[in-house]
C-alpha cells in the first residue's frame, strides 16, 4: 500500500511551483540523509542552533546566520528581536506597553496574502505596520515621510505576490533605511541567490528554506550578527511555538551546501524544456500559448495558455486523479501558467492531454 493509497490521498502534479499548499519542494537524497541523521541522534538544541547558523553564515557570507521554521517564523522573530533589542524582559512579555517603539514601515503594494498576511506576522512580533506610499507606486520620498520617532524598522517585500510596478528598488529602501539609522529587513522568501542582498548592504534578510534551496521546511535568517542574536533569543519568547526540529535544522544545512554547489535550474534549461510542452499544448483548440517569465524577475520561465473558462478548466484539473495544480494567478485575465521545475516530461504530456479531455467535454457540453 503506498502512501496516497494508505491515507486517501490524491497524487498532486505540481505545475504551480514551490507552494507551501503542495509541500513546496522534493528534498534530495542528501537533504533526506541529513535529516534522518538529525531525527536519529540528540544535540544541545541552544548549541545545534548556534553552531550551525556560524557554520552556515561562513559558508554564505553573512555575519550570522539562523534556521527557523520557516520564512514567517523569520519575519516576526526578527521584528520582535529588533522590537525587544535584547531586552530579557521584552522576551517572555512581548506585547508590554513598557516598549512603545513598535512602527514598521513598508510599501502599501508590500501588505500581500501569501497564504497568510504579511500583517500577521506582524501582529505576532508585536509590531505596528505604517503603509507608505499606495497600491500601485511607492518612491523613496514617500517612505522616509512615514519614519518617527516610534520606528523601529523598514519591511520590504520581495516577492511576485507584491506589486511591481513603480515601487521603490531595494537599493532606494536601504538608503532611506540607512539615511535615517533604521535597519532594513527583506523578505526574499522564494529568491534564489543568497549573497546578492547581503552584499548590497542588507541588515537581515530572510528566505525559506524550503523553496529555492529545496530543503525540508525551515526558514533562514541571515545578516548583522546583533539583529541575528536578537531574533535567536526570541526560541525563548514567541519562538517557542514556531520552533524548529534537530532533523529540519541539518536537513536545511545539507540543501543549502547543496544548493551553493549546484545552484538551481537555470533559465537557459526551463527555456529547453518548455519548448516541447509549449508546442504539445499548441495543438490544443481554441488556446494561445506563451513562454512568460517571472513577474518578479526572476530567472524562471513557464508555460502561460490563454483559454475561455479559465477558471473552470482550473478547478477540472485539480479534481482529477491525479489532481493537477496549475498558477492560477491570472485566471480572471484568462490566463493559467504551468511552472515546470517539478515536473517531468511525461507529466507535462499527461497535462496536455488531460486539458484535451477537458476542452473536449466542455465543447460538447455547450
Amino acid at each position: 500500500m503506498d502512501i496516497y493509497e494508505k491515507y486517501g490521498l490524491k497524487p498532486v502534479i505540481n505545475a504551480d511551483g514551490k507552494m507551501t499548499i503542495l509541500g513546496v519542494s522534493q528534498v534530495s537524497d542528501q537533504v533526506a540523509a541529513a535529516q534522518k541523521q538529525g531525527a536519529q541522534n540528540f544535540f544541545e538544541m541552544a548549541e545545534l542552533t548556534v553552531q550551525t547558523g556560524r557554520y552556515l553564515a561562513d559558508l554564505i557570507g553573512s555575519e550570522d546566520a539562523l534556521i527557523v521554521n520557516s520564512a514567517s517564523a523569520g519575519i516576526a522573530q526578527v521584528l520582535a528581536g529588533i522590537i525587544g533589542r535584547g531586552n530579557a524582559y521584552h522576551v517572555t512579555h512581548p506585547y508590554t506597553t513598557q516598549i512603545t517603539q513598535r512602527e514598521v514601515i513598508m510599501p502599501l503594494g508590500h501588505d500581500v496574502d501569501y497564504g497568510a498576511p504579511v500583517d500577521v506576522m506582524l501582529a505576532v512580533a508585536g509590531a505596528q505596520p505604517v503603509l507608505a506610499g499606495y497600491a500601485n507606486r511607492c518612491t523613496a520620498e514617500q517612505l522616509a515621510m512615514q519614519i518617527t520617532p516610534q520606528t523601529v524598522a523598514i519591511l520590504y517585500i520581495k516577492s511576485h505576490h507584491a506589486v511591481q510596478k513603480s515601487m521603490l528598488t531595494i537599493a532606494d529602501a536601504l538608503q532611506v533605511a540607512h539615511d535615517h539609522h533604521l535597519p532594513l529587513v527583506l523578505d526574499a522568501a522564494a529568491e534564489g541567490d543568497l549573497r546578492r542582498y547581503l552584499q548590497l548592504g542588507v541588515d537581515v534578510v530572510i528566505y525559506s528554506g524550503a523553496k529555492a534551496i529545496s530543503g525540508p521546511a525551515s526558514g533562514l535568517v541571515l545578516g548583522r550578527q546583533t539583529y541575528v542574536e536578537w531574533a535567536r533569543q526570541q526560541n525563548y519568547g514567541i519562538g517557542r511555538a514556531m520552533k524548529i526540529g534537530k532533523e529540519n535544522i541539518l536537513g536545511l544545512v545539507a540543501a543549502v551546501e547543496q544548493y551553493l554547489t549546484t545552484g538551481p535550474e537555470s533559465g537557459a534549461s526551463m527555456k529547453a524544456r518548455l519548448a516541447p510542452f509549449i508546442a504539445e499544448l499548441q495543438t490544443l483548440p481554441n488556446v494561445q500559448v506563451e513562454m512568460v517569465q517571472d513577474g518578479a524577475g526572476r530567472d524562471i520561465f513557464r508555460a502561460s495558455v490563454r483559454i475561455a473558462e479559465a477558471a473552470k478548466i482550473c478547478q477540472a484539473l485539480r479534481q482529477g486523479r491525479p489532481a493537477i495544480y496549475p498558477r492560477e494567478y491570472r485566471v480572471n485575465e484568462g490566463l493559467i501558467e504551468f511552472d515546470i521545475r517539478a515536473l517531468t516530461s511525461a507529466e507535462m504530456t499527461q497535462i496536455v492531454e488531460r486539458l484535451r479531455t477537458i476542452i473536449e467535454e466542455e465543447s460538447t457540453c455547450n
